[in-house]
């Protein structure tokens, strides 16, 4: 751990706030009238049977990339011409955003709140793919004091200005703030900007925000 003492912790959204599309495979297939186990993608829970995601992996193509490809195939499933991620997103997963929120998440980041940290949220694709009405019904949210999303900045992680972006918002210096990512290339890019870094587990939420929190002397109980 750094000398720094950490004062904000920064999360990445889709993944680690919110369970993966990857996780919630049923709900999307009852919401959108599917049979079960149609949809047979699974990313970082089973990368040998997702050659598209090992693409991304490799970075021979964008997150973005990525999901814009499923998107297009799920519309197709259900008949319709999906275009947007946030079309995929909100059909997909309904009416109640808090059903895909992390119990994991809630309980850290209200643990976090309560024990003094700043918390920031730094995301490539909040809007783009959850739409601002998703957000805007997520009252956890309102705990944060600032969200950078690319949606609107058009800086990706891990370009190293998007991390400055959020430590000037939070008016910190990078080696002050603790970033949570599920993607191995943004945590990278966070430590090579200064800041203490957690490689979020999407397999293991528990474990990852017990060590977030650690950087904080809290645990998570």
């Amino acid at each position: 751990m750094s000398e720094v003492k950490p004062q904000a912790l920064v999360l990445d959204f889709g993944g680690v706030v919110t369970r993966t599309l990857f996780e919630t495979h049923a709900l999307t297939e009852q919401a959108l009238g599917l049979k079960p186990g149609t949809l047979g993608w699974r990313g970082p829970f089973d990368s040998a049977s997702d050659a598209l995601w090992r693409s991304m992996q490799a970075g021979e193509i964008s997150e973005r990339d990525y999901w814009k490809t499923r998107t297009r195939e799920v519309g197709r499933l259900v008949g319709e011409d999906w275009q947007d991620m946030s079309t995929f997103v909100q059909r997909a997963r309904g009416a109640d955003p808090q059903a895909v929120v992390r119990p994991e998440a809630e309980q850290a980041i209200r643990i976090a709140h309560e024990g003094g940290v700043r918390l920031a949220i730094l995301s490539n694709e909040l809007d783009l793919f959850y739409g601002s009405s998703f957000r805007e019904r997520l009252p956890l949210l309102s705990l944060f004091e600032t969200i950078v999303d690319a949606t609107y900045t058009k800086i990706l992680k891990p370009d190293v200005r998007a991390y400055a972006m959020v430590g000037e918002a939070l008016e910190l210096p990078l080696s002050a703030c603790v970033f949570v990512d599920d993607q191995k290339r943004n945590v990278d890019g966070a430590a090579a900007a200064g800041m203490q870094t957690v490689h979020f587990d999407v397999a293991r939420p528990a474990q990852s925000y017990a060590e977030a929190l650690g950087h904080f002397g809290l645990t998570l109980s």
